[in-house]
């Protein structure tokens, strides 16, 4: 009986796989860490709801990230790097109101949801852009991944 709870216990092992179907095959899920003062006239804009600011430290993820207050005590951070392709001279997007728009291709995505707006009906496979956790403390927000 002990054999057999092994056998079923191997097979089960073996049978669960870890499906990376989610994971975004164009963007390296880079370690970070980086607090944003609200005092600071550089973001500012984060004092108020749905205006967003673009971090492009070096260090801040790929290409930098996108910062916004989505309601009076929440932030969402998204990577500033279009997340349907490989980084390369146009992924990295701009600042459209409350959207981000990747030049390659046009992407449109937008910043209360990280949602692609402008998504092709080809049958391919396309990504929303690449959120960062945000924490506040006081007139700081980290962002970090």
């Amino acid at each position: 009986m002990r054999h057999l709870w092994s056998c079923i216990l191997l097979i089960f092992l073996i049978s669960c796989n870890s499906d990376g179907t989610n994971r975004n095959p164009f963007l390296q899920e880079v370690s970070f860490r980086f607090d944003l003062n609200l005092n600071l006239p550089l973001y500012s804009n984060l004092n108020t709801i749905g205006n967003p600011v673009y971090v492009g430290n070096n260090g801040v993820g790929t290409r930098g990230a996108f910062v916004m207050r989505t309601s009076f005590d929440t932030f969402f951070a998204f990577e500033a790097s279009c997340p349907n392709h490989a980084p390369n001279n146009c992924s990295t997007m701009t600042l459209d109101g409350q959207n981000v728009v990747c030049s390659c291709e046009d992407y449109t995505y937008n910043l209360f949801t990280g949602e692609q707006l402008n998504r092709p009906d080809d049958g391919k496979r396309y990504y929303d852009l690449l959120f960062y956790r945000t924490t506040q403390s006081g007139n700081i927000i980290t962002i970090s991944n």
